[in-house]
């Protein structure tokens, strides 16, 4: 008795045991396949970073794809008279839907992942790499939001009841649409926004922001919400739509240099000169200068005082910071050592002295 005889035979005695032995071969394929052509895939990719990223990403839901499928075409093929056949092929076909998701979801991180992998932000000029990560996460996480939302429509496709609720709902109940739709509203409006900040790029990571009065760096920008981190180390969580809709300060939206101002109160007979040499000589001394700006002006006066600024330049915020605190100091000090008697004085004339209430 050949083969072929033998599965006949065991068809006709048992068709179950027969489909799941095939079941069972068909997995222990797909198997195979999958952990060797994987292992040459990535080893064939390593020169290319973005393709050999997606292929590692995918692994592990590829692992979980490629057996679901292979059931997939053995519960096809099985003869329509077995028991709970059709039940079968449907929880296999959700499972296989499921698993295409994940598998399109990691497609799209690892695409993201070996982006930003080829532009690395620990470099001094790194305006071109931020924007690029940016981008791609946040392109990342919508395109992976649009997948998961499309994946769960198909699940919920397949059951014959819920199309059937759901066409009801929408014909005979149209407050819960109206309540369905306003409830996904913020949803959609945080997607918009995300692609809105992607390919605008009004603000990146690592950028310096002034919001509603706050100084920080954009930490992370999620598909809903941004984490800025605030100059003494808390995190400040503003959505996504809110910088489509309020205006924010970008230190950083062209360049990381920046300008410092530092002002001083000093008496009308304090030597401006005097506070301009010393400025220059901290400011030549202080690292934090970036050599491009320096200039020491008179701006304002009140009755008893004039208003001395001294305008500095830094490659970016922080440095800009401590070189106004350098310069600051160091002024202050000049002052104190060399011409104390023209910090900010109050006068009395003795008219005035004599029109004062007791005198």
């Amino acid at each position: 008795m050949n083969a072929a005889t033998l599965v006949t035979d065991l068809l006709q005695r048992d068709p179950w045991l027969a489909t799941v032995s095939l079941a069972f071969a068909a997995v222990v394929v797909a198997l195979v396949v999958h952990h060797v052509g994987g292992h040459l895939a990535r080893r064939a990719t390593r020169q290319a970073p973005v393709l050999h990223a997606v292929l590692t990403a995918m692994e592990q839901p590829a692992g979980a794809a490629m057996p679901l499928f292979a059931l997939q075409l053995v519960w096809q093929v099985a003869p329509d008279t077995l028991r709970e056949i059709g039940h079968v092929r449907h929880i296999n076909g959700l499972l296989l839907i499921a698993a295409l998701t994940w598998l399109a979801m990691a497609a799209i991180r690892g695409v993201a992942t070996g982006v930003i992998a080829r532009h690395p932000v620990d470099v001094e000029d790194n305006m071109q790499a931020r924007r690029i990560h940016t981008q791609a996460r946040v392109l990342a996480r919508s395109a992976m939001t649009v997948v998961l939302i499309a994946g769960a429509a198909m699940i919920l496709m397949t059951f014959p009841g819920a199309r059937q609720v759901g066409a009801s709902l929408l014909a005979s109940a149209g407050v819960l649409g109206i309540i369905g739709g306003l409830a996904a509203r913020p949803v959609f409006s945080n997607l918009i926004a995300g692609l809105q900040l992607a390919l605008a790029q009004p603000l990146r990571l690592d950028d310096v922001l002034i919001v509603n009065g706050e100084w920080g760096r954009v930490e992370e920008i999620t598909g809903t919400y941004v984490v800025l981190r605030i100059w003494d180390q808390r995190r400040l969580i503003i959505p996504l739509q809110w910088f489509i809709e309020n205006p924010f300060q970008n230190w950083t939206r062209s360049s990381s240099e920046i300008l410092g101002t530092v002002f001083l109160s000093v008496d009308y007979a304090m030597p401006v000169e005097a506070l301009r040499a010393e400025g220059k000589r901290l400011v030549e001394e202080a690292p934090e200068w970036d050599r491009r700006v320096f200039v020491v002006q008179v701006t304002d006066t009140t009755e008893t005082t004039m208003q001395i600024r001294v305008l500095v330049s830094a490659a970016d915020s922080g440095k800009a910071f401590d070189l106004r605190c350098r310069v600051r100091e160091g002024l202050l000090a000049f002052m104190a050592r060399e011409y104390p008697q023209h910090l900010p004085l109050r006068r009395h004339s003795v008219l005035e002295r004599a029109a004062e209430p007791g005198t």
